[in-house]
């Protein structure tokens, strides 16, 4: 079980991260069902959230876990496996689901891993937002989907496009190499063109004539 400490940390991040990620006019339900839960509840609604498991009420520190120095997450960070890269900060990065809810399903994962909600660093969140700002331009979803769940002792964060009716929950299937390389072209930061030597002088060179000299005067 959660001590009692635990369960209002754990609160309190949910709320934070309502109103980091809810739409303005869900928000204050939302925070008020979290507010009005008590121990029991809570804990049912991250096992059903799949936020954690049924029997796993306790927390174990990551840096004492050796399941974690060789988990598929800290293989990415170290990029010693390949992935899809959509885009990164300081403290996260955010790739492509090879086994996705949908199409465009992106996980963001800390650089630094992290073992409970509370733990995960507000600029992890921001590059969740601005990562579902991306899906919802370009991939025009009726709804985004962010779900944090805890893999292999670690949390990441799920972002998923909703077309019609997906979950967390719901099932997924193996995206193939051809779909997943079309989704990174599609999402991915692009890098600003440097403007070439040659570029950059026929350019002055263009500004140049536009200026007119006036006439000699004899």
């Amino acid at each position: 079980m959660f001590s009692k400490e635990q369960i209002e940390n754990i609160r309190n991040q949910l709320i934070k991260q309502i109103q980091t990620t809810f739409p303005e006019d869900k928000k204050k339900e939302a925070i008020e069902k979290v507010k009005l839960m008590n121990e029991k509840q809570l804990e049912n609604f991250l096992v059903q959230n799949n936020l954690i498991r049924e029997k796993e009420f306790s927390e174990i520190p990551l840096e004492n876990s050796s399941e974690n120095s060789q988990n598929i997450f800290r293989k990415i960070i170290k990029k010693e496996v390949p992935f899809y890269k959509i885009e990164e900060n300081k403290y996260a990065l955010a790739i492509l689901e090879i086994n996705p809810i949908s199409k465009g399903h992106i996980i963001i994962i800390p650089k630094e891993a992290v073992n409970s909600i509370e733990k995960i660093p507000q600029s992890v969140f921001s590059l969740a937002k601005k990562i579902s700002k991306k899906i919802k331009s370009k991939l025009k979803p009726n709804e985004i989907g962010m779900a944090p769940l805890k893999i292999a002792g670690e949390f990441i964060i799920n972002i998923f496009p909703i077309y019609e009716n997906e979950s967390i929950n719901s099932e997924r299937y193996s995206a193939d190499e051809k779909e997943l390389k079309e989704m990174q072209k599609k999402l991915e930061k692009k890098s600003r063109k440097k403007i070439s030597k040659s570029k950059k002088k026929n350019k002055e060179d263009k500004e140049f004539e536009k200026i007119r000299l006036p006439k000699r005067i004899p």
